[in-house]
């Protein structure tokens, strides 16, 4: 009776064992993420969407990319005629809502290319939340006039 139950209990045990362990869903989506390139050592900015889908806000604290030395959360900010742009800690993104990173608002400042990228091609960003959740993106680089499309 042992060794049936050995013979029993064993391969159900690897069984549970070898299960795969599954990931909660994501709760953001990071999209339309596009870099604005421009020439030699000035600072890019990146552009993109970032949809929440879960019934809590959540805060993006930051970016990293093999691409950059530096990515920074920037927001343009207007008081009358003057227009400056800020350093940001994080950006809130409203539960079930869509935060835009786009020209004129909020934007990454991208500093020191670690190499020369080129308009057409795509770099890998991975964008950092409070909550602890990573969401990594493909990021188009274009030229120094796009707008968007």
């Amino acid at each position: 009776m042992k060794s049936t139950m050995k013979k029993v209990l064993l391969p159900l045990a690897l069984c549970f064992c070898a299960a795969p362990v599954l990931a909660a869903p994501a709760s953001v989506m990071v999209s339309d993420c596009w870099v604005r390139l421009l020439p030699g050592t000035l600072p890019s900015g990146g552009y993109f969407s970032v949809m929440n889908m879960s019934d809590k806000p959540v805060n993006l604290v930051g970016v990293d990319t093999d691409a950059f030395g530096m990515a920074m959360l920037h927001q343009t900010k207007s008081n009358g005629s003057t227009t400056t742009m800020v350093m940001v800690d994080k950006a809130a993104v409203p539960a079930n809502g869509t935060l835009k990173f786009a020209p004129g608002g909020y934007h990454l400042m991208l500093e020191q290319p670690k190499h020369p990228l080129k308009v057409g091609t795509s770099i890998q960003m991975t964008f950092k939340f409070d909550d602890g959740e990573k969401v990594s993106s493909e990021c188009a680089v274009k030229s120094a006039g796009a707008m968007g499309d």
